[in-house]
Formats: structure tokens, sequence, C-alpha cells
């Protein structure tokens, strides 16, 4: 019998520039879109309103680890993470610890900081109070920041899982 083929690995360093299709339609890639959706609307929602105190701690993190998974996606997408120094070759391992030690770590203290700031301001969401109320947008900054964590979880894990069972590949 004929052996299998290989596994699709990443396209070449060199040539002209294509999506990694097989990326966007694996789990990773999905979680990814998903990933930047919910940073975008959690720091989006920070940054327009007043905020204050732990808030900007809550909201560079939140923008740190946005704007290196719209890296990590990029590079995956594609496929030129070869290109990366010392990482490329090690590109399963990179997005795993990017996931559990950035993604979750990060998303969740800034979560956890925004929904104690909701709960200091939820006096104000009283029926006639008459100030302007950040109840609601601390809330959804909480609600974003909470499922962005779940995912990065979600992805952190399916990379661990790839590299349990000894695939080098993030697809």
């Amino acid at each position: 019998p004929a052996a299998p083929p290989p596994p699709p690995g990443p396209p070449s360093a060199r040539g002209s520039l294509s999506f990694h299709r097989a990326y966007l339609r694996s789990p990773l890639g999905l979680l990814r879109l998903g990933q930047l959706a919910l940073g975008a609307a959690f720091w989006v929602t920070v940054a327009a309103h007043k905020y204050e105190g732990a808030a900007h701690f809550a909201l560079f993190a939140a923008v740190l680890v946005w704007l290196l998974t719209l890296a990590l996606f990029g590079l995956s997408l594609l496929g030129r993470w070869a290109l990366v120094p010392w990482l490329g070759s090690r590109w399963l391992l990179t997005n795993l610890m990017h996931d559990l030690a950035l993604g979750v770590g990060l998303y969740a203290a800034a979560t956890g900081i925004m929904g104690y700031k909701a709960g200091r301001k939820s006096y104000c969401n009283l029926p006639g109070y008459s100030q302007h109320c950040l109840y609601g947008a601390y809330l959804s900054a909480s609600v974003c920041g909470g499922i962005a964590a779940c995912l990065y979880l979600f992805s952190g894990l399916y990379c661990l899982s790839r590299r349990c069972r000894d695939q080098r590949d993030i697809i």
C-alpha cells in the first residue's frame, strides 16, 4: 500500500503573496477572527468613553494583545511565519504561548478590572439618575473581554492538543 501524502506545510517563504486558505478555514483561523472582533469591541468600548485609574491598564492590555493577535493572524494567513527569526520555526509553540500566557492572562485581568469598575458604577443604572453613566460601557467591555479570554483559552487548548500529538504545524 502507498503511503499517504504528507500534510501541507507552510507556503514557501519566498514567492508571491497569497492567502493560506486552509488556515482561514481551520479552527485556529476562525478563533483568531473572533478574538480580533471581540478584542476590537473591548478596546473601542473602553476608549470611546471616559476612563480612569486601572482602566488604563485594561486598555493597554487589550490593545497589546489585539495587535499581537493581528500580527499572528496576518503572518499565518499569508503563510509567512518562516520569516520571523527564531519564532517562525516554532510557530505552533509561539501561538500556544501567545494564547495562554498573553491572551488568557491579560484579558482575564482586563475583564476583572472592567467588571470591578462596572460594579462600582452600578448605582448610576437607577431610573432618574441624571449624570453620565459609565456602567453600560464598563459592563459591555467586561463581557467582551470575558468572551475573548475564553476564545484565547480554546485556541490555546487547540494548539496544545496539536503539540501533544507531535504535530508541528498550526493547521
